[in-house]
């Protein structure tokens, strides 16, 4: 198993989310990025232009989302992201469609951590802890992502 997708995988489950507004914690959504496909860091440039083209394919599935911002313990790195009511399975199409290696998937507050292009055998889908715990609400989210 290559170690840099093993190291990936620990910083997925330590993730942290900001956002604008409070979630309920009785709705289902996936939280999904187009930023650094396949873990492979891109200019902010690109970023944003992949960021556009995933919110055209949010707005497809014609369901609530909001804008939101994953982020490290450490907030040493952001990246721009999407919570949207939709099923598991849409949101994994969604998070192969812009080569994520995973999604984060939540029901009934409970963080799920999902694999889109990592290999099932070695990162298996796996609860992390409470979604509510790792959510920060903030008066604007970066702008410089």
């Amino acid at each position: 198993m290559n170690q840099s997708n093993n190291q990936l995988w620990q910083c997925y489950q330590n993730a942290r989310f900001l956002f604008t507004q409070p979630l309920s914690c009785e709705v289902s959504f996936a939280i999904i990025t187009a930023h650094n496909p396949k873990g492979e860091i891109l200019s902010t440039c690109q970023n944003r232009l992949l960021d556009r083209q995933l919110q055209h394919e949010i707005e497809q599935l014609r369901q609530p989302y909001r804008a939101m911002v994953g982020t490290s313990i450490d907030h040493s790195h952001m990246e721009k992201s999407w919570a949207v009511s939709t099923t598991k399975d849409s949101a994994l199409h969604l998070g192969r469609m812009f080569n994520q290696n995973a999604i984060y998937y939540v029901e009934h507050d409970k963080l799920q951590l999902v694999p889109c292009l990592l290999s099932p055998l070695h990162h298996k889908e796996q609860l992390i802890g409470h979604f509510s715990s790792r959510v920060s609400l903030v008066n604007e989210l970066p702008d410089y992502l």
